[in-house]
């Protein structure tokens, strides 16, 4: 392929997305991240998009809000192995809230297979997911269906929300940066976000790297509130996402990362060259209790698990 016809392929996937990463770029165009990142380059010269964080984004700093149809295409791999890892918090007998999403609809269809458990969710995707679990309660919200992700928002969504307490609230959004902490683009999603988060005695992202570093406009969980992160391992060359997440470690939040690629059973893939985050204190006793201990399986990839100090 020539490099005007890979710049034009990839300057519609921008404009169709949003926010597409260098590692989905290099895989839609059948090239090396190299030749990606070098056409991107060329393009932010044009006017035509913005780097971003291991990725592109269209101009002018937020991004916007991608349908379903574009996000379940997007970071695939990375997503389940963030999904396997986040399972892994959750226990036999809990109750919990599960925000709208493509990841935490992958986490539901693992917590099918966690008996007693109940699930509060205003997502269409992660009721169908639990669906045919015989084992998992699922309480729906109310609310007006938005038919761009498959969520219930308003007023009625937050209102049955009032009163909620549960264990843990997993949560997705459109961006996550250390400043200002989680955000999505649409303020009608971010308001029963926040609603899910005031339920909740935890509260647990799960954001993939190419969300690291990246803004939108509605804050829906300050970095302050965020117990703990789920993502993956940022690609060696990223920087930025690197330094991201050792600001949001620097502040408190407890980060485990999954590899996206599998790691062999028993084994731990091979941690980030640059901007290493501090190893895994594993075993180790917390009396403030913020630290979740070890990880339930090996097999769900590297943890680096970063307690609140």
């Amino acid at each position: 392929m020539f490099a005007a016809e890979r710049r034009q392929l990839i300057l519609e996937m921008v404009r169709a997305n949003g926010a597409v990463s260098l590692r989905e770029l290099a895989r839609v165009v059948q090239t090396s991240e190299v030749t990606v990142r070098r056409d991107v380059r060329a393009l932010e010269a044009e006017g035509l998009l913005d780097r971003r964080h291991g990725g592109a984004v269209l101009p002018g700093g937020f991004t916007r809000e991608s349908g379903f149809p574009q996000k379940s295409h997007l970071a695939t791999a990375e997503k389940t192995a963030i999904a396997d890892l986040a399972a892994g918090l959750v226990e036999e007998g809990e109750a919990i809230v599960v925000g709208a999403g493509t990841t935490t609809q992958e986490l539901a269809r693992r917590l099918a297979r966690v008996p007693g458990l109940t699930v509060v969710t205003n997502s269409l995707l992660v009721a169908q997911a639990l669906a045919h679990a015989n084992r998992v309660e699922v309480v729906m919200t109310g609310g007006t269906l938005r038919g761009s992700n498959y969520a219930l928002v308003g007023s009625g969504a937050e209102q049955s929300l009032q009163g909620l307490r549960v264990s843990r609230a997993f949560l997705s959004g459109s961006g996550l940066t250390a400043e200002r902490g989680l955000s999505t683009s649409n303020m009608l999603s971010a308001s029963v976000d926040r609603a899910l988060v005031q339920a909740a005695a935890e509260v647990v992202v799960l954001a993939d790297h190419t969300k690291l570093g990246t803004d939108t406009m509605f804050q829906t969980v300050p970095t302050d509130l965020i117990t703990r992160l789920v993502t993956d391992e940022p690609p060696a060359h990223d920087d930025r996402a690197a330094t991201e997440l050792q600001a949001l470690a620097d502040q408190g939040v407890q980060i485990a990362v999954a590899g996206a690629n599998g790691a062999p059973p028993g084994g731990e893939q091979a941690p980030a060259r640059r901007a290493p985050l501090p190893g895994p204190r594993r075993g180790m006793a917390l009396r403030s209790g913020a630290g979740y201990g070890e990880p339930a399986g090996a097999e769900r990839g590297r943890v680096a698990d970063l307690r609140r100090r």
